[in-house]
């Protein structure tokens, strides 16, 4: 679905006739849509097993609130219901929090209202106080049906699969944080879900010059894998990230490529015919000079520990897991031009 959602928006740059971008604009949704579905169904089966991973890291909460209306701002409205978003406290008040999880928690609890309510208004908010060394949140969600504690099949009876794992999701989400929600019922019609739980304080992430955001970015990439499919998405995804592209289907061209030198990061496809990404990694390791250095970063399904480490002992100098996300792409990419950067330099 991801290599579905890259390949349509690469579709849709292109001059199109208004039927095609409706028609472009509808696979894009529907994609988007099923691998919601499959994330959130992939996120509830780690919470019955292993539980859900938390990723900590600074998050400026009011930028939260604000992200939170941008994604539902618009799926509110085709329901015919205003979405009213608020938030209490510190502008500048920035917490130590898994800020995706975070947006799961209140897609749940939105979806369910969005889909309760029908008409009307659902309002939102986050409220941020300090309690000694912690920050208090507290979020409402008022809206929807005034009963609650429905189970996943009821509620996936009456508004859809994807809006009950969005809300069985979210209940998890708020256990993993060790926080409390409770429903209120609103004085007429409807219900106010409140939930709560304490963060920890954390100084506001800085924000990098953007002009160093860029160089930091910008490269030419070698895009180095047998099917053309993940070939396309994978320079689409360095086309959104301001870098240039080549590629080529095997080793054998990925050597031979990077033999001119004019490439400063490759991403290497590991099974593939003539030469496997290993053997081509070993390859253009031994070459003399600029060549030889070049970042090499592998593309594959099999990223376990075992396998990630494997690669790296081989030349390469990181993992990124197939089906891409553009986000693990991204950080994949900065990380390794970073440190080449640094080694030049040195």
């Amino acid at each position: 679905m991801d290599g579905v959602l890259a390949l349509a928006d690469r579709m849709a740059r292109h001059s199109l006739s208004p039927d095609a971008q409706a028609c472009v604009a509808g696979v894009a949704e529907a994609a988007g849509a099923v691998l919601e579905i499959m994330n959130r169904a992939r996120d509830l089966e780690n919470a019955d097993g292993p539980g859900l991973t938390l990723t900590q890291a600074p998050r400026r909460l009011r930028e939260l609130i604000d992200e939170i209306q941008d994604r539902w701002q618009e799926r509110a409205a085709l329901n015919g219901v205003t979405l009213l978003v608020a938030y209490d406290g510190d502008p500048e008040a920035c917490a130590l929090v898994d800020g995706p999880r975070l947006l799961q928690l209140f897609d749940g609890l939105i979806g369910e209202a969005v889909a309760g309510v029908r008409r009307g208004a659902v309002e939102a908010s986050l409220k941020v106080s300090s309690h000694g060394e912690t920050l208090h949140l507290e979020g409402r969600v008022r809206g929807g049906e005034r009963d609650g504690g429905a189970d996943l099949e009821e509620i996936e009876a009456r508004y859809g699969l994807q809006t009950a794992l969005g809300v069985t999701l979210g209940h998890r989400v708020l256990e993993a944080f060790g926080g409390d929600l409770r429903r209120e019922a609103n004085t007429g019609a409807g219900a106010t879900v409140v939930f709560e739980f304490d963060a920890e304080p954390a100084p506001a992430a800085k924000e990098a010059h953007p002009e160093a955001a860029d160089a930091q970015r910008t490269a030419h990439v070698l895009v180095v894998d047998d099917n053309a499919t993940n070939r396309m998405v994978a320079q689409t995804l360095c086309e959104m990230f301001d870098c240039t592209s080549e590629s080529a289907d095997d080793g054998v061209e990925a050597v031979e490529a990077a033999q001119t030198g004019r490439f400063d990061l490759i991403l290497m496809d590991i099974k593939m015919p003539r030469m496997d990404g290993v053997a081509a990694t070993k390859a253009i390791r031994a070459l003399s000079g600029r060549p030889g250095r070049v970042p090499i970063i592998a593309l594959t399904a099999n990223a376990d520990p075992e396998d990630a480490a494997a690669y790296v002992s081989a030349g390469m100098n990181g993992v990124v897991e197939k089906p891409m996300k553009p986000e693990n792409l991204l950080h994949a990419l900065q990380q390794a031009l970073a440190e080449a950067g640094a080694a030049e330099a040195a």
